[in-house]
């Protein structure tokens, strides 16, 4: 089986395996919300270093309050750091989304622009911030590369990458551009779920027969 083949099995493998398992944070707040571009960027920067647990319920309350950048501008900064304390780091993320929103106003209009290249430039905004809200908000084929994204590519064997720009480069190259979207995802979810960090499940995976479980020591 050709690489690409291969991959494209795993991926209908995932597809399927994922059906029931918790969705991730985007996908919740896409079902709770819609495509708001302004909804799944401020979420994605509340979710670095936090886990989508407890991003999903802070995020909930913040949306309950604000939806524009206007909106929350105007909460009071102590009351946004009170707020935002459940996911750590909770000074710096609300120093951040009140920049990114100062920025959204004064230089887009209040509204989340819809480039790469625009994107990038909100101070705070990296790479796969700047994918996921491509690619979740405005359907822009893309891949969006995280921690399990990068780790799972990695031991599947798609890719010997060390950097997550390296990793979106080469699955861009190997991946039919119809499952760029989908793939972040799956492998979220798998990562999530059985292929974790450390002592993976792959006595549960269905992708043990077709994975060479590359750098991978103790596992379940």
């Amino acid at each position: 089986m050709q690489l690409q083949e291969k991959i494209v099995r795993i991926i209908q493998l995932l597809k399927e395996a994922t059906k029931d398992m918790p969705p991730t944070l985007t996908t919740s707040l896409i079902r709770e919300y819609g495509r708001d571009p302004f909804i799944i960027l401020i979420s994605c920067l509340l979710s670095l270093r936090a886990k989508d647990t407890a991003t999903y319920p802070v995020s909930k309350k913040l949306f309950e309050r604000v939806r524009t950048p206007e909106e929350l501008l105007k909460m009071p900064v102590r009351e946004l750091e009170e707020l935002l304390y459940p996911l750590g780091f909770y000074r710096k993320k609300a120093q951040t989304v009140r920049s990114v929103c100062q920025e959204l106003i004064t230089r887009f209009k209040g509204k989340v622009p819809q480039t790469e290249e625009e994107l990038l430039s909100l101070k705070g905004v990296g790479r796969k911030t700047a994918q996921l809200v491509l690619g979740s908000a405005f359907k822009v084929p893309t891949i969006c590369v995280d921690t399990h994204v990068h780790r799972i590519a990695n031991r599947l064997g798609w890719i010997q990458t060390t950097h997550p720009d390296e990793t979106e480069r080469e699955l861009k190259r190997l991946i039919p551009q119809e499952y760029w979207l989908d793939i972040n995802t799956y492998l979220v979810m798998w990562g999530q779920n059985i292929c974790v960090p450390i002592s993976p499940k792959c006595s549960q995976c269905v992708l043990s027969p077709l994975c060479p479980k590359i750098g991978v020591g103790k596992r379940r």
